[in-house]
């Protein structure tokens, strides 16, 4: 699985979107310009000790992003669209876009994707999810209908046994 952030502005929400492709071992696409420099602290704390386990691209802009994946079925995680994120089929190498914190996705880029857009349901009082909490809501999904694929289905305890 790919997760792309077009031009993220909060560094621990990166950090902890990064923690999460670790963990589940999805690379991460980032879409220039960032709100923040790639190396500050509240991205490490957020996440970033895991940075070098990470899969990172990074591109100039979107048409660069496009450039450099063009055979990539892209789907567009948006507040605007008409389709629940469950309600599509998901491959093991599609790309899930999400946009930044203050604006999301720009609709300049929607309006050309519409069969491609996926929402989140939510009450029609707020406005959005966090930006990392809405990452691994749609990737875990993802990664539900592809039977968790190469991840641990099963814990041990560290200090007791299961009965």
């Amino acid at each position: 699985m790919h997760i792309v952030l077009h031009q993220p502005e909060i560094p621990a929400n990166t950090g902890n979107i990064g923690r999460t492709c670790v963990a589940t071992n999805t690379s991460l696409h980032m879409i220039e310009p960032f709100g923040f420099v790639l190396n500050d602290k509240s991205v490490k704390r957020a996440g970033m000790d895991y940075w070098e386990h990470l899969d990172v691209h990074r591109y100039i802009n979107y048409e660069d992003f496009v450039a450099k994946n063009p055979n990539a079925r892209v789907f567009y995680a948006t507040t605007k669209a008409k389709k629940c994120y469950t309600e599509v089929e998901f491959g093991p190498d599609d790309y899930i876009m999400f946009g930044k914190e203050s604006a999301g996705i720009p609709e300049e880029i929607l309006v050309d994707h519409e069969d491609t857009c996926i929402r989140i349901p939510m009450e029609p009082q707020i406005r959005s999810l966090n930006l990392s909490n809405s990452v691994a809501i749609v990737l875990y999904e993802a990664l539900r209908q592809n039977g968790f694929a190469g991840m641990a289905k099963e814990g041990e305890l560290h200090r007791l046994n299961w009965k």
